[in-house]
């Protein structure tokens, strides 16, 4: 049920796929999952933060509760970061809706694209409560799009049963 012989199109943070994107200049390389998602659908890079324009390498980012509310903020400068992001994942996500994803993988922890447990900083604490920026507008603009954390993928079944979802997805979105 291929169009054309195309393959479902998956969404992927960068560094996974060995892109050098990361704050500090390296990657974050998950070749097994790489690999195999290579084998079974198109991927699509994306780093939000590199797409954002903070370059490479580039001062850490982190997610910080003030008076309740949860921010993007630079570690370093304390530059507040959360309504370029908040902007540029809501776009973002429209133009990688519109190429027709059906499923995305996420870099767990991160604080553009980690989809639970991102640490929060709070009154010098810090709790694993948050959600990317990016991951946030993912999973509110595309509510029904397979994504997981490339963490949770690592089982060679739940990469299956990730597939598969992607697969099924396809098939509803080409009706």
């Amino acid at each position: 049920m291929r169009e054309k012989g195309r393959l479902p199109r998956v969404g992927i943070s960068a560094c996974l796929l060995g892109q050098e994107v990361r704050w500090d200049g390296r990657h974050k390389l998950d070749a097994p999952l790489a690999e195999r998602l290579a084998r079974e659908v198109e991927l699509v890079p994306v780093c939000p933060e590199v797409e954002l324009g903070l370059g490479v390498p580039r001062e850490p980012i982190r997610l910080e509760r003030r008076s309740g509310e949860t921010r993007l903020v630079a570690v370093e400068s304390g530059r507040d970061l959360t309504a370029s992001m908040l902007s540029f994942a809501r776009s973002r996500v429209r133009d990688l809706s519109a190429l027709g994803l059906s499923g995305y993988v996420l870099k767990a922890r991160s604080p553009s694209c980690g989809k639970e447990a991102v640490p929060v900083l709070e009154d010098g604490r810090e709790e694993k409560t948050g959600r990317g920026f990016f991951a946030r507008a993912l999973l509110e603009l595309l509510p029904d799009l397979p994504v997981e954390e490339s963490e949770s993928l690592g089982e060679p079944a739940a990469l299956l049963v990730f597939l598969e979802r992607v697969r099924s997805h396809e098939a509803r979105r080409r009706g």
